[in-house]
């Protein structure tokens, strides 16, 4: 490679030095990638789907998750539209679906709704139930007033990790951490994997509720829902794990699979079968 320019301080063979320092350069650059391409790890033929590796596949449930961003005069109308409204819905068989939870944010991003929603029978079911709500005259106009109240929404359908506990309600009062985390793409096996074991290490009071990964949305995302008597005992529960054997290790190894946290602190309102 040339490479020409003007240098008024150098002797007559300073571009002959150049050019042959970059073409070493270069050299070195090839030889180097060409090195590294014989440790490149060659990818192993799947036989099936991550979400199949990883989810209870005999119960096929599908989770939906939603991020309701309220506008905070409207805060208090909202809770109390959902819950002359939802509740019905998780309450008759009609609907194959079931309210898990929902809370508003304390700490996190303000002024926000969290439902999670469970359909037993998978995306059949998530189908039925959009269906049959298309015809139902009170939930359209609960829709409708519910839109007023709204700056933005959004959500995602989840499947959940075989080695959780699935969310079962839960007698209160509680707070609630949900931890979201935004994986590296194709790292999700390698982060199953880990909490596989680790799951063994939270479970000491109770306070792993569910885990879930994304289908669609938002990719690679993992929820971690946990639930605690208050702050300071999420403080002690957190702290207390560390003394555990082996935790240390988890969290080393999964953490450069991060490209993105966040942490939630959430109340759950009245409607809420997780208190």
């Amino acid at each position: 490679m040339l490479l020409r320019f003007q240098d008024k301080t150098s002797g007559p063979g300073t571009f002959h030095i150049w050019s042959e320092m970059i073409d070493t350069f270069y050299f070195i650059n090839r030889e180097d990638s060409w090195f590294k391409s014989l440790f490149v790890r060659k990818v192993d033929p799947r036989k099936d789907a991550h979400s199949n590796l990883l989810t209870k596949n005999e119960e096929s449930n599908l989770y939906k998750v939603q991020f309701h961003n309220v506008k905070p005069e409207c805060l208090d109308a909202y809770n109390k539209l959902c819950e002359d409204v939802l509740p019905s819905i998780h309450a008759d068989k009609y609907y194959p679906c079931e309210l898990v939870g929902t809370w508003n944010t304390w700490y996190g991003e303000q002024d926000q709704a969290v439902h999670l929603w469970r359909y037993r029978g998978g995306y059949p079911a998530l189908t039925e139930v959009m269906n049959k709500l298309r015809q139902n005259k009170e939930f359209t106009a609960y829709r409708k007033e519910r839109g007023k109240m709204l700056l933005s929404r959004r959500n995602q359908l989840l499947l959940e990790f075989s080695f959780w506990n699935e969310p079962v309600p839960r007698k209160g009062p509680n707070v609630y951490e949900l931890r979201s985390y935004q994986l590296r793409p194709g790292t999700m096996i390698e982060w199953g994997n880990y909490w596989a074991r680790a799951i063994g290490y939270r479970q000491q009071n109770r306070e792993a509720v569910g885990g879930f990964f994304s289908q669609i949305g938002s990719l690679y995302m993992v929820h971690h829902l946990w639930a605690y008597k208050d702050l300071q005992s999420r403080e002690d529960t957190r702290n207390a794990v560390w003394q555990q054997e082996g935790w240390h290790e988890v969290v080393y190894y999964t953490v450069p699979l991060i490209q993105h946290m966040e942490s939630r602190i959430m109340i759950p309102t009245k409607a809420s079968p997780l208190q």
